[in-house]
């Protein structure tokens, strides 16, 4: 069994003023503790993780030292993974930023290469069975005109239309491996949008299946979402249903019933850590 997990850290490295004014601390010196809290609480085998800045990687490895977890890392700027070395091997590995700019659409569509994905064909030493997992981030802006009305720095035309083009260019290569290596393929991420977009939906018309709906024992119906930025962080989760999530787990040509289960992990202690809980699945390949 495998534990697999994606994780949005949110990427903000300094203590803010705001903070500080309430007498607390979000700077990445003091949320990597719990983060690796988080991990040696879950015990994931991989974690694909988004906004992992080069800070938050390097405190975060450190942490997990010093609290016996030994975890290896594939780099990929602020899309990196890091895996049990003892249970897996990595066999092969690939990563890229998103365009910035798409031909056809106005506008920028990432921020500080933040925007990109990062694939690693791990084998299973104890099985030797061999998959591919691969963890992105997709562009965040809306291009809905309520949003456009209501918070307009959130608002970009051809936002959906930039997540769909992203995510073709990463499905493109995910097949690319996938006829290399003829094996199961999970993807996790934070998608900046929800389970009916048609983002999500272009990896159903490919093969693709959302872990929550194959789990065979536990599909949580949570979105995992509350606010935590710079100006703050409030203490509860918000009561929206699972459609609404933007933190995916997706798989292709895995076993029929081999997904355990699917789950977020949102303790109270993690109110001022990320916006994003994190999500994760057992498996059986």
């Amino acid at each position: 069994m495998l534990r697999l997990m994606t994780h949005n850290v949110w990427n903000y490295d300094n203590n803010s003023p705001a903070w500080k004014k309430i007498g607390e601390d979000c700077s990445a010196l003091v949320r990597s503790k719990g983060f690796v809290r988080v991990y040696k609480e879950t015990l994931p085998d991989i974690i694909g993780g988004q906004e992992y800045s080069a800070l938050m990687t390097d405190l975060v490895k450190n942490e997990c030292a010093i609290a016996g977890l030994k975890y290896s890392l594939v780099e990929g700027r602020f899309t990196p993974i890091l895996f049990r070395a003892d249970k897996l091997e990595l066999l092969d590995n690939e990563f890229a930023t998103y365009p910035d700019y798409i031909e056809g659409f106005e506008g920028k569509f990432n921020d500080a290469f933040t925007k990109s994905w990062n694939l690693a064909v791990f084998r299973e030493i104890k099985s030797k069975k061999i998959f591919i997992f691969v963890t992105t981030h997709l562009w965040w802006k809306s291009s809905d005109l309520k949003i456009k009305e209501t918070k307009p720095k959130n608002y970009q035309a051809y936002s959906d239309e930039a997540r769909e083009y992203q995510i073709s260019l990463l499905n493109k290569k995910i097949n690319q491996y996938y006829d290399k290596y003829q094996c199961p393929i999970v993807l996790v991420g934070d998608f900046n949008t929800g389970y009916n977009s048609k983002a999500v939906k272009l990896l159903f018309d490919n093969g693709f299946h959302h872990a929550h709906d194959i789990a065979t024992d536990f599909a949580d119906e949570t979105s995992g979402r509350h606010d935590c930025y710079a100006w703050g962080y409030t203490k509860e989760y918000r009561n929206t249903p699972f459609e609404s999530a933007i933190d995916h787990i997706l798989l292709k040509g895995e076993p029929e019933g081999s997904v355990k289960e699917f789950k977020r992990y949102s303790p109270e202690y993690y109110y001022p850590l990320s916006d994003h809980s994190p999500a994760f699945i057992d498996i059986e390949l």
